[in-house]
């Protein structure tokens, strides 16, 4: 059947046609009808999910964003917001809850059973951004001693509502992780056979108190499908998976862009914000920045006697630090890039630090030369356009320094690269410029 657009929604609505609307809904995929409901106004997207089977609803309720989710677990009554709270896996229950306002997730952990309740209060009781924040509680766990059809018959009880059965995980009596199976071994195997002596030792696992960053890093790197999460005692308590991981590294790319460039802000409720908080939020770097750049400011009027002869030396500042800034957060954006995705290891800085100031002394020399005609065709000025050419090669090498230097400076001190942000690179060689552009023209000039 055609999929349901909006017209064709608010017609059937409107005529309050239902029992078509339930039936053009229930053959459209779920994350199709979260797009077109997200779309409408709330009271017709309320109205329109209750006429959704409750197999088709918590699929669909799934692909809402948090904010969405929100209003309408707000719209509904206590025991239909239950039963969709119970049929949500404990890692997005707890991102949900984690959004809401406190008076509101204390009435939703209200609506939980007692058992429920306890998983997602135990996720929540993690750090923010932890790999016990994001994990499930639902895996297959087998016992080292089992046979396989012991575990077998175990994986057939389990699979109902566990995340994933392609992986199992090999404890001991003290739920100690020792190992992993998958599906496919114990199929292959012989019936009799002892799990322990199938299972591959030593898996990669991270820990409650990990980075996501590092489970999805776990998982990308390894090609795993699902990476065991342990305690402090390196017991097995959950397991994060690759659906997961999307989702982190979504949440994560979007927390660094909006860092970068010099926005406080959440990763998923930014555009739902007050306009006041983001003034607010804004505010702080935006004045950080005002300040940094009085120092731009004061090194320009101190020369304020050498541009009086040399007018024309005025004309290139914003040239050159423009340039200096764009090529200081080229320099940036790579690095921090390649620490958020693995590619770059702290201890390869000084290498990736050589290899930009390499590209920089490229970039400033054909730059340089570009501009030497230009400068000169602009003001017919010859020591003028030698002073532009020169600072342009000085400030592009220094540009691709500070760029690639400041990521892993932030993060030997335990900072995230990210706040590295195009803003403070640009003020940064700002300063750096003028000053550099001055010293060379005083050299030039006056030697």
């Amino acid at each position: 059947m055609e999929r349901l657009d909006e017209k064709a929604f608010e017609e059937l609505i409107e005529s309050r046609n239902l029992k078509v609307l339930r039936e053009r809904l229930t053959v459209m995929e779920p994350l199709d009808i979260a797009i077109l409901l997200e779309s409408v106004p709330e009271e017709e997207m309320a109205l329109a999910f209750r006429l959704l089977p409750k197999d088709i609803a918590v699929e669909v309720f799934d692909d809402f964003d948090g904010p969405t989710q929100h209003r309408l677990l707000g719209s509904m009554a206590n025991r239909s917001a239950s039963q969709l709270l119970e049929a949500m896996s404990p890692d997005d229950r707890a991102e949900l809850l984690d959004e809401v306002p406190a008076s509101v997730a204390r009435r939703l952990l209200g609506l939980l059973s007692p058992e429920q309740r306890q998983i997602t209060l135990q996720l929540l009781g993690y750090e923010e951004n932890s790999a016990g924040r994001e994990m499930t509680p639902y895996f297959v766990d087998l016992h080292s001693d089992m046979t396989v059809t012991q575990a077998m018959d175990r994986i057939r009880l389990l699979s109902v509502d566990r995340e994933t059965i392609y992986e199992c995980y090999v404890i001991d009596p003290q739920r100690h992780l020792k190992g992993t199976v998958t599906l496919k071994s114990l199929v292959l195997a012989n019936p009799d056979a002892r799990i322990g002596d199938i299972a591959r030792p030593d898996p990669r696992k991270v820990f409650t108190h990990s980075d996501r960053e590092e489970a999805a890093r776990e998982l990308r790197e390894y090609r795993l499908l699902a990476v065991p999460v342990v305690d402090s005692e390196e017991r097995l308590v959950g397991i994060i998976t690759q659906d997961d991981v999307a989702d982190i590294v979504e949440e994560e790319v979007t927390e660094d862009i909006y860092r970068f460039g010099a926005v406080q802000g959440t990763e998923r409720s930014y555009f739902t914000t007050r306009i006041t908080s983001v003034a607010r939020r804004r505010m702080s770097w935006l004045l950080l920045l005002l300040v940094a750049n009085t120092a731009t400011a004061s090194v320009i009027a101190a020369q304020e006697a050498l541009l009086a002869e040399v007018v024309l030396l005025a004309a290139f500042i914003p040239l050159l630090i423009d340039t200096g800034g764009n090529i200081g957060a080229q320099s940036a954006t790579v690095v921090i890039r390649g620490l958020a995705t693995g590619e770059i290891r702290p201890r390869r800085a000084l290498w990736i630090v050589g290899r930009e100031v390499s590209v920089g002394l490229l970039l400033g020399l054909l730059l340089g030369l570009a501009v030497l005609a230009w400068a000169y065709w602009l003001g017919r000025d010859a020591q003028v356009s030698m002073i532009v050419s020169l600072t342009l090669l000085g400030v592009a090498t220094l540009a691709t320094t500070i760029g690639s230097a400041m990521p892993f400076a932030f993060r030997l001190s335990k900072i995230d690269p990210a706040l590295v942000s195009a803003p403070l690179i640009t003020t940064v060689m700002d300063i750096a410029g003028v000053v550099l552009y001055f010293s060379v023209a005083h050299i030039i000039l006056f030697t």
